[in-house]
């Protein structure tokens, strides 16, 4: 998006691109997210985060970036406006978060806002439009702010604004997914004795019943993903007739190609080793201290009980070439202060 043509609310958003402002909004409005949507929300930010969007938008040729940064699927936020979020419980809520939001965007003034004290402000007038508790809508508002962030408020205004017809059939309650979240399987009358030998159910979409598979006790989720025989190929162009529906191709933690976010059981997963952490970091995905990060390289977890996960829909290698651009910005920063001291002294 560029800003010579943007609306002040556009400009508005840009604004917090420096620093980690979103990053920092994202946690302020943690504690006011339903706990059904607070994985989710740091997942999906995750998968789209916004340095990479920036590094595509200042390019002078962002397909050519695209290829050498190895990016494969769909990684533009325009190109699935409404259909990036369907893993949060509050997709049901998309229509009145994406009018709450544009409807903000045509009354804004702009002075002295908080980032997620507006996010908080529009998803308050979406949950009085869909008659349900605020802490459903925050989450789901905050995607939508994001997403005139990076795919631009017309293409928001443009886009039709549906739930997806699989959330939209699905009545269960948000405690009722939580509670499926952490139910593991039964292992049978004598399933105490089990060792290595019991299952565990890897659901890679909750709105889907034949969207899971099972794994072993300590088996990786990518190895058990070919469990689920039907040939993915023909649906997402990045996996093969013989892997199921998590894409891969090296099994070894280097290619990033079967990256997930755990919606739920990110704790009955192996911990993360250091050199899953250090591709993580390396690739762009995460760059954290946890064990039990939400963002896993599906080659290296090994499951230890029932899981919940979410498939990105692109994999790429960016971390490195951001690291250096901010290593170039904090080189010109440096060579800024040096000539204002300079110029001080003369």
């Amino acid at each position: 998006m560029t800003t010579t043509t943007a609306t002040g609310f556009q400009k508005f958003l840009v604004r917090h691109d420096e620093g980690d402002s979103w990053a920092r909004a994202v946690e302020a409005l943690l504690p006011s997210v339903h706990e059904v949507d607070r994985n989710a929300l740091r997942i999906w930010f995750a998968f789209f985060p916004l340095a990479l969007a920036r590094a595509l938008e200042e390019s002078d040729d962002p397909d050519a970036l695209a290829r050498r940064l190895l990016i494969q699927g769909n990684y533009l936020l325009r190109d699935q406006i409404d259909t990036s979020h369907t893993f949060l419980y509050g997709h049901r809520f998309w229509p009145e978060a994406k009018r709450a939001a544009a409807a903000r965007a045509d009354s804004f003034k702009g002075d002295g806002v908080d980032l997620a004290a507006e996010i908080l402000a529009a998803a308050r007038e979406a949950a009085a439009a869909a008659k349900a508790p605020e802490s459903l809508l925050v989450a789901i508002t905050a995607v939508a702010y994001m997403t005139i962030r990076q795919a631009g408020l017309e293409a928001f205004r443009a886009a039709p604004g549906e739930v997806s017809a699989e959330v939209k059939s699905d009545r269960r309650r948000p405690d009722a997914v939580l509670r499926e979240r952490t139910r593991d399987n039964g292992q049978g009358p004598l399933g105490f004795l089990r060792t290595t030998d019991k299952q565990w159910t890897v659901v890679w979409d909750e709105h889907r019943r034949d969207a899971r598979f099972k794994m072993m006790h300590r088996q990786e989720v990518a190895s058990a993903s070919p469990n689920d025989t039907r040939d993915w190929s023909q649906v997402d162009p990045r996996c093969t007739v013989e892997e199921g529906p998590i894409p891969v191709q090296c099994r070894s933690a280097s290619c990033g190609t079967c990256w997930v976010g755990v919606l739920g059981g990110a704790e009955k997963l192996s911990p993360v080793g250091e050199r899953e952490r250090k591709v993580m970091r390396h690739l762009g995905y995460t760059d954290t201290d946890e064990a039990h990060p939400l963002i896993r390289l599906s080659c290296q977890a090994q499951g230890e009980g029932a899981v919940s996960i979410r498939i990105p829909p692109w994999n790429g290698v960016f971390g490195k070439l951001l690291r250096a651009q901010e290593a170039v910005d904090a080189a010109g920063d440096a060579a800024t202060d040096n000539d204002a001291v300079v110029e001080s002294a003369d």
